[in-house]
């Protein structure tokens, strides 16, 4: 007998009444033709900019100034800025230590209005950097120092005229006379060529000499050897091949004055052959006492590496000291600057020095220098930050370079809520650890 199966009965569901069937897309949503006078009004193209002008106003950073930089400038010039010694881990490092920090912010502070000024060595100084000493500069860039020192003079900042600067003191002076200008000495063994530039540095107005002790012979800067390097530039097949790529460098440097230095009237041969010739290695501490004798103004040492040199150097009346590795260019593996700023402000508060503390080598932001200044730093100088803008557009791009550091810098403290640099502390920064 066969059996019918009835299939089982499934429950019908009745949906309210007043529940929708479908959800209904928002007017706003619903898919329609554009119309013009909507889309008028969103069509703004601005015309093109390719001049060096507008690069230089779109540039955000030093590394783009970098970037500018390397494409307008031969590969020796280039390099010789831009590298360090040996395997330049020095440099990396430094630049290492200022990634490695990490602010501590304060909230709800009113920073409506910032104030980066700051004292140093007896005198305001509208920003809390200024410009480092550098050798060659208007190899890097036919305005050279002419653009640092006006650029200086113009944001209210020192700048500092290297020994082995190609302007002389006097020009320099000249060139920026309402600014606030540094010298920067190599002790020679000849002493009457060293006190013949402190009494031209005293006589054209400068008002700090800052010794460089770094320096008892010549770091193994590896990138000059590779490209040759000479003072000037020697017209080799391989630069003639360089400059059809960037004429207009070539161009500047051939047109305009040959290159002069603040310490010699000419010199022909390997960079490291002119340091070697220029450097002393019989340099002491009876060498600063001779100085601190000699000039009048401020006296700032640079090239400290130890707490133990800060303290030694500022007994013997440093009014200032610079903590430094040269950038990265001397010692290879040297200390890091930043990670000596706290032992070092430590160690003369424990001395009650009012001795200045100013740091350099690594910094590539604004952010840098606020780290270094909450860390105990009260100033710090820029080298190659500068002389990137430098090549990138002249006295324009070192302007730009200012603008950069400066906006970088207020936004920073604005971001840790304070207002004033004398308000950075220790508590604002935390250095991690690997």
């Amino acid at each position: 007998m066969t059996q019918t199966v009835q299939p089982s009965s499934t429950p019908s569901l009745e949906v309210p009444a007043n529940v929708p069937t479908a959800v209904e897309r928002p007017a706003a949503l619903k898919r329609r033709i554009p119309k013009y006078a909507d889309l008028a009004p969103l069509m703004k193209f601005k015309k093109p900019e390719f001049s060096n002008a507008a690069r230089l106003r779109r540039a955000s950073t030093i590394w783009e100034l970098r970037d500018m930089a390397k494409r307008r400038t031969p590969q020796a010039p280039f390099d010789y800025t831009d590298g360090a010694a040996e395997a330049e881990i020095t440099l990396r490092r430094a630049r290492q230590a200022f990634q490695d920090i990490e602010f501590r912010p304060g909230i709800l502070r009113d920073v409506s209005s910032i104030d980066l000024s700051t004292e140093i060595l007896g005198k305001m100084s509208r920003l809390p950097f200024g410009i480092a000493p550098t050798g060659f500069t208007r190899m890097m860039q036919s305005e050279g120092e002419y653009a640092g020192s006006q650029a200086a003079e113009a944001a209210g900042i020192p700048y500092t005229l290297s020994t082995m600067g190609t302007a002389s003191i006097e020009d320099v002076a000249a060139a920026a006379p309402n600014g606030r200008n540094w010298f920067q000495l190599y002790l020679w063994t000849d002493r009457d060529r060293s006190l013949e530039l402190i009494e031209r540095a005293a006589k054209a107005g400068n008002d700090t000499l800052m010794v460089t002790v770094d320096t008892a012979v010549a770091g193994a800067r590896l990138r000059d050897v590779r490209n040759g390097m000479t003072i000037p530039p020697a017209l080799t097949v391989k630069t003639v091949l360089d400059a059809s790529y960037r004429p207009a460098w070539w161009f500047n440097f051939l047109t305009h004055e040959p290159l002069t230095f603040a310490s010699l009237s000419r010199y022909t041969g390997t960079v490291a052959d002119l340091i070697n010739s220029m450097f002393d290695p019989t340099l002491t501490f009876d060498d600063l006492d001779w100085l601190r004798e000699t000039w009048k103004g401020k006296l700032v040492v640079k090239g400290i590496q130890t707490v133990e040199d800060a303290r030694k150097v500022v007994d013997h009346g440093a009014d200032g000291i610079v903590i430094s590795n040269h950038g990265g260019r001397q010692l290879d593996r040297a200390p890091i600057p930043l990670h000596l700023v706290p032992e070092v402000a430590a160690a003369l508060k424990a001395d009650n020095s009012d001795a200045a503390i100013i740091l350099d080598t690594g910094i590539m932001s604004g952010a840098d220098i606020v780290a270094a200044l909450a860390l105990g730093a009260d100033f710090t100088l820029i080298g190659r930050a500068y002389l990137y803008g430098l090549m990138a557009g002249g006295r324009a791009g070192v302007d730009r370079t200012i603008q950069i550091l400066e906006k970088d810098m207020a936004r920073t403290m604005a971001l840790l809520g304070v207002t004033k640099v004398s308000e950075l502390t220790p508590d604002h920064v935390r250095l991690l650890q690997h």
